[in-house]
């Protein structure tokens, strides 16, 4: 396992008066022995103790035969794999437990050992999963990086007038093309009135002069995700757009420019939201200013109102403003930040300024 990430959990779990703790989340055994184990419906779990005690149960049917630093415990579908952990527990009663394990697990582990009580342990974790090391931070420099030419070439495609669907799907084919490991999430192409839906799929329609164009696209690099929205315009950009646009491009650059060590999260996400606001357009930004992004596309800590941590130096979150006018337009503009130790690095490049595709 990575030695100093295991001593990083083994300080906060003490801190936490945690003597064991069980991992189940794949993306936060990976973080920990570099091994991506996807177990479906079957479980795993990584249980960490405090005493060095570390076993990572796994199931037979899957592959693992690197040495990861950890006894292997191997479990068949023959077996209660839930009473094997239940007996490699130490007799300190506190376990942690992580807050992604399915319930049938939990539910059987708490049935066979009564005696123990189970906290969630998930933020020890989080925490550090949200300040990047020095490798993580150039693995998602890289991830962006092939994020901005990946959109450059859908953009290239839109006089092509493919639907939305269509263009969908032309994603993880560049994604493929440019060495990357696919879609970090289901991409969102949005036209017209469509761009007005938060979450739109994409669907059949195909452009029309002045849809505003809503792509919104990640990849993963080296297991690391990138996440970024520009939104364009087909033919013309009505004035109404228009300036709508200028409105969420200068919310954006308020955000962005609040980033800092020490800065509260909800500070930030008010940066943008209050000059939305105060140009009339309040209900139609309806979702938090961003989100922590890393192993996961959404990981733990927010750009929102209801977060008040501070930031501090090695996350990496995205800043993503919007404005949505039903039945006619959308605009959203995203950006991944870094914090450094004195501000923020924009880990994308590709242009902000308005644009018109013919």
């Amino acid at each position: 396992m990575n030695p100093n990430r295991l001593q990083s959990v083994l300080r906060k779990m003490a801190d936490g008066g945690i003597s064991q703790m069980v991992v189940s989340d794949p993306a936060a055994i990976y973080y920990l022995t570099g091994k991506w184990i996807h177990p479906g419906q079957r479980m795993l779990a990584l249980r960490l103790s405090r005493t060095g005690r570390h076993a990572l149960f796994v199931n037979e049917l899957f592959s693992v035969p690197e040495e990861l630093g950890v006894e292997k415990i191997w479990i068949n579908d023959n077996q209660d794999g839930v009473e094997l952990l239940a007996g490699s527990l130490d007799i300190e009663r506190t376990v942690g437990i992580d807050k992604t394990w399915p319930a049938r697990f939990l539910l059987r582990l708490m049935e066979v050992r009564p005696s123990h009580h189970f906290v969630n342990a998930s933020a020890i974790l989080d925490r550090l999963r949200m300040r990047k090391d020095a490798e993580e931070r150039e693995l998602m420099r890289e991830a962006s990086r092939l994020n901005d030419l990946a959109l450059a070439r859908i953009v290239a495609l839109l006089p092509k007038r493919y639907s939305e669907k269509r263009l969908a799907q032309c994603v993880p084919e560049i994604y493929e093309e440019l060495g990357a490991e696919g879609c970090s999430f289901e991409p969102i192409i949005a036209y017209g009135p469509n761009a007005a839906e938060s979450h739109h799929a994409p669907d059949r329609r195909l452009l029309n002069t002045g849809d505003s164009v809503i792509i919104d696209i990640g990849c993963r690099k080296d297991s690391y995700c990138s996440d970024m929205t520009r939104t364009v315009f087909y033919q013309e950009a009505p004035e109404d757009a228009r300036a709508v646009y200028a409105i969420v491009l200068e919310a954006q650059r308020r955000a962005i420019a609040m980033v800092r060590p020490g800065v509260r999260f909800c500070d930030i996400d008010a940066a943008a939201r209050d000059h939305i606001a105060a140009a009339g357009y309040a209900a139609q930004f309806t979702h938090r200013t961003g989100h922590s992004i890393g192993l996961d596309v959404h990981e733990s800590g927010d750009v929102s109102a209801a977060n008040t941590d501070p930031v501090q130096p090695g996350m990496v979150f995205s800043i993503e403003p919007s404005v949505k006018v039903p039945g006619k337009f959308g605009i959203r503009i995203e950006d991944l930040v870094l914090v450094t130790e004195d501000g923020c690095d924009v880990l994308n490049r590709h242009d902000k300024a308005l644009r018109i595709v013919s």
